[in-house]
């Protein structure tokens, strides 16, 4: 295992966290060139996830440092792609809310975010006991589906807004739009799914530090 901090992968996940905040503006803004942009960057920090992943495992460059920066870069880019979700979802339709759903519930947000957060509490206890918690298949897993609800959600926005503008109706814009908006909720059903199970996949793996055991 690699011992240097700022190698290659980790410099990768940190440009992925210094794009958050662009993101978080990009899905805000009502203009659609911005709304496309929001989601091929979305779509890029996602591609650099996968990336450094895969250098930092053929190159023998894991770190302490890269497990723990790694899971802090998907939490920062959820918090850049839910906030904005629940604003837009709770505006005016029709691009707002979500297709067949609504205006996001503030139940999803919380378990979602709940479960990151006591996951990163968890974490900072179990480093401070000498255990660095990686991210487990489950947590991958549900990574992954929340990753393709929002990138199905980041297109569906200027997709919609494009349709109104031009007058879309009919034929197969409204086939693609029934299916498009059937995937955005049996994806964020599948990612809740995952995120509950994960959490309870990492409490069993690590019970014995909830015992106060090493």
């Amino acid at each position: 295992m690699a011992t240097g901090r700022l190698n290659l992968p980790n410099l990768i996940t940190l440009g992925r966290i210094v794009v958050c905040p662009a993101v978080f503006f990009l899905v805000l803004s009502p203009e659609v060139p911005f709304r496309f942009a929001a989601f091929f960057l979305f779509v890029a920090a996602g591609i650099s996830d996968l990336w450094d992943g895969y250098l930092a495992r053929k190159h023998g460059l894991i770190t302490d440092f890269g497990k723990l920066l790694d899971p802090l870069a998907d939490k920062l880019l959820l918090v850049a792609t839910f906030v904005p979700f629940y604003i837009l979802s709770h505006g005016q339709a029709p691009v707002g809310p979500l297709p067949y759903l609504g205006p996001l519930p503030l139940w999803v947000v919380l378990v979602i975010f709940g479960r990151e957060l006591f996951i990163t509490l968890f974490r900072g206890y179990a480093a401070r006991r000498g255990v660095v918690i990686s991210a487990g298949k489950s947590g991958k897993y549900k990574a992954f589906l929340q990753s393709l609800f929002i990138g199905g959600l980041l297109l569906w926005y200027p997709l919609q807004m494009l349709s109104i503008e031009g007058g879309w109706s009919g034929g197969l814009w409204a086939f693609w739009s029934r299916l498009h908006g059937g995937w955005i909720v049996v994806m964020l059903s599948a990612a809740l799914l995952l995120t509950v199970y994960s959490l309870g996949d990492y409490l069993w793996r690590y019970r014995s530090l909830l015992r106060g055991r090493p």
